[in-house]
């Protein structure tokens, strides 16, 4: 999974934000059902010419469609908008569903997996509680929780429940919806001589999640990519952790309470 990830969420121009993208160096797409997007997606990494074993392809299946027949349903929808012959990280988006059709739609994914349809099983804005079900139930743990993550909610118990079970850790809304005037951000942005995006998502690397920014504007989806060439020191790291505001830092929905 390459470190750096691309979403597309509310991209109204995602065959062209897509492209742009791989022209800018990412491999790694970011879609779900709830989009509509995932028919551009497959039409852009085709239309990019590269192949497609190069791009690492994301997709999730909403709680409205969760259950077991429903989600089997759902890949093969998935797949048959994307074009692909295979997805290769399914998640499950949200754990609104409740325990029982979270656990049906957890194994049905994972028998899509065995069936080679999907190569890694996922879930997005799960808390301790839900990722505690999975283990009880005695499954495989997810390969990944998506979540949101930047400094101000930065979500410490369940990424350290996840780094504990080698679960990779995806953060979303790693450039808080451009909310990014806090006077630490710019300062620290000041002193490398980057935009306030490229610190945020070099925090985000150093933490050791996969960032996945979003834009539709070719000249910021080309600098949020530019970020191995500096490096955050420790001073710095340490007041970006200092900014976490909890659960009130929150600037999405971040379902990870639901029952």
């Amino acid at each position: 999974m390459p470190l750096l990830g691309f979403g597309v969420y509310q991209n109204h121009t995602t065959r062209a934000s897509v492209l742009e993208a791989i022209r800018a160096g990412y491999r790694h797409v970011d879609s779900a059902q709830a989009y509509r997007n995932e028919g551009a997606v497959g039409e852009s990494i085709r239309d990019s010419g590269i192949d497609r074993s190069e791009c690492f392809i994301t997709t999730k299946c909403v709680s409205k469609n969760h259950g077991y027949d429903s989600t089997l349903k759902g890949v093969e929808e998935s797949l048959a908008k994307f074009g692909f012959e295979y997805i290769d990280l399914f998640l499950i988006h949200d754990p609104y569903s409740g325990t029982e059709r979270r656990l049906a739609t957890y194994k049905a994914l994972q028998d899509a997996r065995q069936a080679g349809k999907i190569r890694s099983v996922g879930v997005s804005n799960y808390g301790i509680k839900h990722l505690q079900e999975i283990l009880n139930a005695g499954y495989e743990m997810p390969a990944v929780n998506q979540i949101e993550l930047h400094p101000l909610c930065q979500q410490r118990p369940i990424v350290d429940y996840c780094r504990e079970h080698s679960i990779v850790v995806q953060a979303y809304c790693p450039i808080i919806r451009g909310n990014m005037d806090h006077p630490v951000i710019q300062m620290i942005a000041h002193n490398h001589d980057r935009d306030a995006a490229q610190v945020l998502l070099r925090w985000s690397l150093q933490k050791g999640f996969v960032p996945l920014p979003k834009s539709a504007t070719p000249e910021r989806i080309r600098s949020n990519a530019q970020l191995y060439d500096f490096e955050l020191n420790p001073e710095e790291m340490a007041q970006l952790d200092g900014l976490d505001r909890g659960k009130e830092g929150a600037v999405s929905w971040n379902p990870v309470d639901a029952p």
